[in-house]
Formats: C-alpha cells, structure tokens, sequence
C-alpha cells in the first residue's frame, strides 16, 4: 500500500509541475534585484523552475543505470503527434470519391500490437520491457474480424462513402483503438483500386478488484477480443452486500458472451443474479450499422424473476411491502430503410425513411397485482433520420480519433395490444437534433412521449414523458493543457404506472454519481442537473493519460407523494466531488476514475462523504439509427 501511496503522490507531484503559467496583460519587466550592486540571492525563496525540472526528470530517463530505465519504463516523454487538439472537426472524410465504383482489386490489412506502435507513425515501436511483455501476452485481431466490419468485399465497386463508413465501424469495435481505411494511389489505376487497412488494438483482457471491506469486495474479469476473433466475455462478482428486505443475498452477479458473426449479425447470451432480481436472456440482432444498411431486426428471449414493492412508502411507520413478479418476454422486430432522392449530382441523400415492425408476446407465471396481465403487443414505427458523422479529440478519450453523431430523427410509433383484461393501443412519438462545431461546441436535444390508451372508458395508462439535452463546449487551451465543460440534463415523468412497476431511482448513473441512498429511494419521476468541468493534462504514466474532474449534481425524486408527476416541490438531492480520471487507450478497460465526493443529505455515510472508484463514462453520444419499434423507456 505504501508504494501505491508513494506512486499516487509521484503523479500529482508531476502534474503540479507541469503546470504552465496562465498568459496575464504584458507589463513592463520588473528590476531583477538580485542583480543589483550589493544585493545577494535569496536560497532559501528561488522561485520553483519546473521546466528545469522536467528537464531533468527527462535526462534521468536516458541513464543506463537501473532507476534511470525504471523511470524509463513509467514516463514517456514523446511527443505524441495524433494527441496534438484542435483536429480539424469535419464530416464523412470525401478526399476519395474520385475513386468511386472502380473495382476493388486488393485489400490489404495491417494489425497492430496494443503497445508501442502508433497509426499515424509508421516508424514507431515498441521502446521498453513493458510494451514488448504487453504484446507478447496480447492476441492481435484476426484479420477475418476486420474483413468482417468492412462494408467492401474484393471485386466488388466502391460504392460512396464505403471507405469512411468503414472506418468509423471499425472503431467503435470494443477490440480496436483506432483505424484507417485508404486507397494506395500508388497502385490505383482508372478502373480499379488497392485498398490499405489500417487497425490498432487495445489490450483485450482486463481484470478488477475492489475490497469494499473485510468480508466485502468486487471482482471484474472480461475480454472484449476472446483469441482475436472480437468474441466479448464480461464477468462481474460482488460479495459482502448488505441490503434488507425479502429475497436479500450477500452477492451480485452479471455476466454476458458476445459473438459476432457475418453481415453484422451479433449473439449475445447474458444472466443477472442479484437481491430481488433475476435476469437471464439471449438475443440475436442486426442493427442500422449504416446509413446504407437496408434491413435490421433482433429476436429475443429473456427470462424475469423479481420481487417489487406494491406498497409502502419507505419509511419506519409505513414500510415496503414487496410481492413476487415472475414472467417472460419473447420479442422479434424487422426493419427496413428507403432511400430518398438526391437533388446534389454525384451524391446521394443522407436523408433516410425507416419502417419497422416488432411483436412482443410477455406471459406471467406470478404477478404482485391483478394490474399485471398476460399480452402480445403489435408495434409499427415509421421515421425520417439524418445522420452526419464528425471527426474530433479530446471528448471522452485523450486524443484520439472520436465520432461525433449528429442530424435530425423524428419517428412516430403505434400499436395494439392483446391482453385479458381489456386491450389497449399505444402512441409515441420522440424528436431529436444534435449539431457540432469546432467553436460552439455540441448540442443534443432529445424529447419522447408514450402511453397506452384504454379504448372502453378512453384511460390513458403507463405514459412518460421524457426529455434529454447534453451540451458540450468547445476545447479550450492553456499551454499543454485543455479542458471543456459539461451539461447534461434529463427530466422523466411518469403518468398512471402501474402500482409496484420498477421506479425510478437518483444513484449512479440515473442522476448523482456515487450517491448510495440510506434505505431504498425511489420515485416515479426525476428531474436530474449534471455539470462537469474535465482538464485534459499532459501526464503519460505507464500508458496512462490523466485528467482533472470538478462535477456538480441535483436530482428531484417524488419519493414521498409518487402521485404528484412534477418532483419540484421535494427538496432536491445534491452531490459535488472532485476527481481524477485515468485513460489507457491500449487497455480494454480505457478509463477508470478516483472521485471524491461529498453529499450533503440522503447518503448512508452520516458526514455524507465518499471515495469511489467508476470505470464507465458518465456521459456518452446517442446516435440517430433506429428501427426497433418500442415503448418509451421507464428506467
């Protein structure tokens, strides 16, 4: 623990000296007065030289000696030419449209190892002893998984835009950190061409563990490229629970095996095992992946044994009283996208209509309330999407290629469904707009509205209203460092749900991060305010890149009066913190997060302080793909 402690305190000791100084109005220079007649210089207040210091620490690095190749090993000091900000943020790249519908002749594919090597440096290698022991421990992605992602086959035409699309599928892969796709001019001739694939890994396997306390702790393994075929294997354990109630176990398990398989058809089989809740389900999907994909669908089959509060409101005088829940779902949809006429010669329209069906058949083997019924319900979708892709650093990762969705969705969803008590219609509708620039920043605007509707006595039944906005500004720079700001807001309202439907809740991630409520805290509608400030430092620390965290969080829960749909005339729950935040962009686990955290009411700690450890980002882009027909989500 205490070289831990020593290393922790090495990282802050570096990043504090790597502070550049901020830029203030020109002045006229002061007298140096240590260089006047007479006068002596002062050795006990020099002023700190950090680039001296820098300077230094850097020299020690080249030593043969062993501390100066320890030190070697654990700081890098080169300059990383694709982490350099201010990528020009630009759309879907078209410097190679001239190369349209010529044959494919050849496509070449290079992987490479998750450490030393970099995609926009040929001449880069591995360095030292750990990136030479990484890559030798690492399976690099076999090329048949990248032949699978790519939207071209050889002796085939380029069709528009293949090359970019394929690139950007490339890299939101869970096993591949970055990717180029190009044509060799070298080799192109006016009728055909030689396609250059380039792809960097990360480190597949990953492991955790938490000890919470003595008897108390967390245990992670997964590996998101299982023998470099892109196979995802997720494993997650907690002992040493403590939680109350009916059904209450010590322990918690998740876990799901991904394969993917041709045509960007994926299989997932996944179980959750946890106080009150068992989950089990297996799925077979085929998403919109493009803007040219003409047909999607899923078949799916889970299986739910819960135990939920019919009553209750919490509190010592009047506790929850919790009933069995136990059913099945069976679900299946199919889509498929028209493509509108292009008034531009020599493109197509981005534009896209979807239509899509889906059928759910839910069957209940136990039920807490007679409000639960047997049902097969029949939904349809139609909708018109726009989507644009940019290219841009430093939102989530440290400086390395991200897509940004942006366009316009507006989609209107209907349907039946067939039950034994009385059938119902359904109606929803959701509206969406993002837009991006490089000097204003990222908006995303998301509102939807669902609801059943009893056509006998005309009662609206389970609705939501629901809305999102995420707005990020641009990057801003001083000397090495960069930093944006961040606000998210979401607002659900729940309308006439159903007594003991899964409420909502304000931990994690539905509202404060880190907030562990005393007692279950749950409503049926939230309002939820997030703002973080993220500094993007210079520190590279065996792989590591490290940021700076300020967050500030407010949530309205209707705990007390669920009735009431606005949560406002409830006192808000609040939470502040501070952080830092570690990326490996080599590693499968990219990120992890030390935040410390303080919550003035609610928590279970009595001072209301907490230190945690998260690895999932707290914020994410949603995408304007669509397809599968649904009810709004209630979660």
């Amino acid at each position: 623990m205490k070289y831990l402690v020593w290393v922790w305190g090495l990282l802050l000791g570096v990043a504090v000296a790597a502070t550049p100084v901020l830029a203030q109005t020109p002045a006229l220079p002061h007298p140096d007065t240590t260089k006047l007649p007479g006068a002596r210089p002062d050795s006990l207040r020099r002023r700190f030289d950090q680039e001296r210091m820098l300077n230094s620490l850097k020299a020690y690095t080249k030593r043969k000696t062993i501390a100066g190749k320890a030190a070697s090993a654990l700081f890098n000091f080169t300059e990383r030419r694709e982490d350099q900000a201010g990528l020009d943020a630009k759309l879907l790249d078209r410097q190679f449209d001239r190369h349209n519908y010529k044959v494919i002749r050849r496509i070449d594919i290079r992987s490479l190892d998750a450490f030393g090597y970099s995609i926009s440096d040929s001449l880069r290698e591995p360095r030292n002893i750990l990136e030479k022991t990484g890559n030798f421990f690492h399976i690099k992605t076999n090329k048949l998984r990248v032949r699978q992602v790519l939207l071209f086959r050889e002796g085939e035409e380029l069709e528009p835009q293949d090359l970019a699309e394929s690139e950007r599928l490339l890299r939101q892969t869970s096993e591949i950190l970055d990717a180029r796709v190009f044509v060799n001019e070298r080799t192109s001739t006016p009728d055909s061409v030689d396609i250059q694939v380039i792809t960097k890994d990360v480190f597949s396997i990953s492991g955790s563990f938490q000890l919470r306390d003595v008897a108390a702790g967390v245990i992670g393994l997964r590996d998101v490229n299982f023998l470099g075929l892109g196979h995802q294997l997720r494993n997650r354990y907690e002992y040493g629970r403590r939680d109350n109630g009916p059904g209450a176990q010590s322990w918690r398990y998740i876990g799901s095996y991904q394969i993917p398989f041709r045509n960007f058809v994926y299989g997932q089989a996944r179980h959750r095992n946890e106080t009150r809740n068992r989950e089990t389900g297996v799925t077979f999907s085929r998403d919109f992946y493009s803007i040219n994909t003409r047909y999607a669908g899923a078949i799916s089959y889970d299986f739910i044994d819960r135990v939920v509060t019919t009553q209750g409101s919490g509190t010592e005088e009047d506790p929850y009283i919790f009933r069995p829940l136990r059913y099945n779902m069976q679900d299946m949809w199919l889509g498929r996208t028209l493509r509108l006429k292009s008034y531009d010669l020599g493109y197509e329209s981005p534009g896209r209509v979807i239509v899509s069906g889906r059928v759910i058949r839910t069957s209940y083997a136990q039920k807490p309330t007679t409000d639960y019924f047997n049902a097969n319900l029949v939904l349809g979708t139609v909708g018109y999407s726009v989507r644009r892709y940019y290219k841009d650093k430093y939102l989530f990762g440290f400086g390395r290629t991200e897509d940004i969705p942006t366009g316009t969705l507006a989609s209107l969803t209907s349907g039946y469904e067939f039950n034994n008590q009385a059938n119902r219609r359904y109606y929803g509708v959701r509206l969406a707009y993002a837009g991006y620039h490089p000097q204003r920043g990222y908006l995303y605007l998301n509102g939807e509205f669902g609801s059943y509707l009893r056509g006998r006595d005309n009662d609206w039944q389970q609705g939501l209203v629901s809305g999102e906005l995420l707005y990020f500004t641009r990057l801003y720079h001083t000397g090495n460092y960069q930093w944006r700001h961040f606000l998210w807001q979401r607002t659900s309202l729940g309308l006439n749900r159903r007594p003991g439907e899964q409420p909502l809740s304000i931990d994690g991630e539905h509202g404060l991060r880190g907030f562990q409520p005393e007692g279950l805290l749950l409503g049926t509608s939230r309002v939820t305010l997030n703002y973080e400030a993220t500094l993007f430092t210079p520190v590279s620390f065996l792989g590591f890149r490290m940021a700076g965290v300020a967050f500030a969080d407010v949530a309205w829960l209707n705990a007390r009066n669920q009735r009431q749909v606005l949560p406002f005339l409830e006192a808000p729950y609040t939470g502040f913190g501070l952080g830092l935040r570690f990326r490996n962009e080599y590693a499968a686990l990219r990120t992890f997060q030390i935040t410390f955290g303080f919550y003035p009411r609610g928590m279970v700690q009595p001072n209301g302080i907490r230190i945690f450890e998260n690895s999932r980002p707290y914020y994410d882009f949603s995408d304007f793909s669509f397809g599968q027909p649904g009810v709004v989500r209630y979660q």
